[in-house]
């Protein structure tokens, strides 16, 4: 991934979205730009029209963290995107380290991972990596995501469900939300993980096979995904609104537990007992057939 393109690219379209009147600037009348202009910028962050232009068309290496943080207040840049700007800066410095790579190549859960996942029997519970693959996973979450462990290919991968399979348009009843998240989340990983090769192949597939995914890449947004609400229209027990909880595994930098949960006493409370009861059915109907092909081998 080209560094230079990719912060000139982030901070020319966060410019785009600081209107003058919201930091006090007079709009004038012979404005040609979306937004701030670049001396704008410069003033506001306190630094030379010259050295932000410089910063601005990619060239940020050694820059510090106070100028960083001057730009991204400059900017208006909520927590992700000032998060992004230092990931960006941290990529392009010649002494930075690429982040310690995790992946369904080089990570299994271990043992008693999933006897955790397990135990979760009300809601759904997952871990995934950056580019989002299910890596591991309780009953309820493989029942509630069939769709995406149906699709080909191997690990399952919220992100291909999303943009390549129609199926996904009926799960998301609010798709376009979905789709912007989504893309968010890759557009950060991809600047925490700039290396990640196997997130650059995904987002290469993505931008080749799905003109919404190219044109919300194209935007830049970048977004923290850690705690909210979300409504599902599962094609077994029908619509839900969950809430969710995504949690950092310490263990396992770079990967995500998250758990759903209905509110209790709720018609999506019932729906998801009835998903629960569905996969439990489909389990055993599951087991009941593998004994009777052993039973077929043996004889």
């Amino acid at each position: 991934m080209d560094n230079k393109a990719e912060v000139r690219e982030f901070l020319i379209s966060r410019r785009a979205k600081v209107s003058p009147q919201s930091v006090g600037l007079p709009v004038g009348t012979k404005r040609r730009v979306d937004g701030l202009r670049r001396s704008e910028v410069a003033t506001l962050a306190g630094v030379s029209v010259e050295y932000y232009t410089k910063l601005e068309r990619g060239a940020i290496s050694g820059a510090s963290p106070e100028v960083l943080d001057a730009i991204a207040k400059a900017l208006r840049l909520d927590d992700a995107e000032r998060a992004h700007l230092f990931d960006l800066a941290r990529a392009a410095s010649p002494v930075a380290r690429p982040p310690r790579k995790r992946g369904p190549k080089g990570w299994s859960p271990h043992r008693s991972l999933q006897w955790m996942l397990d135990a979760v029997t009300a809601g759904p519970a997952f871990v995934r990596n950056g580019r989002m693959d299910l890596l591991a996973a309780n009953p309820l979450a493989r029942a509630f995501y069939q769709d995406v462990y149906d699709m080909p290919g191997q690990p399952p991968n919220i992100a291909r469900f999303t943009f390549l399979d129609e199926r996904a348009h009926d799960f998301y009843p609010d798709w376009d939300f979905f789709a912007e998240v989504t893309v968010a989340i890759l557009r950060t990983e991809a600047g925490r993980d700039p290396r990640n090769k196997d997130l650059h192949d995904l987002i290469g597939e993505m931008c080749t096979r799905s003109d919404e995914f190219r044109r919300l890449w194209g935007s830049h947004d970048v977004r923290h995904h850690g705690t909210g609400t979300k409504t599902f229209h599962h094609p077994v027990v029908g619509e839900m609104t969950l809430a969710y909880e995504g949690l950092a595994m310490e263990s396992a930098p770079g990967l995500t537990l998250t758990v759903y949960a209905a509110e209790p006493g709720s018609p999506s409370a019932e729906r998801m007992q009835l998903l629960a009861s569905w996969a439990a059915s489909k389990e055993s109907e599951a087991a009941v057939a593998a004994d009777e092909q052993r039973t077929e081998t043996g004889s």
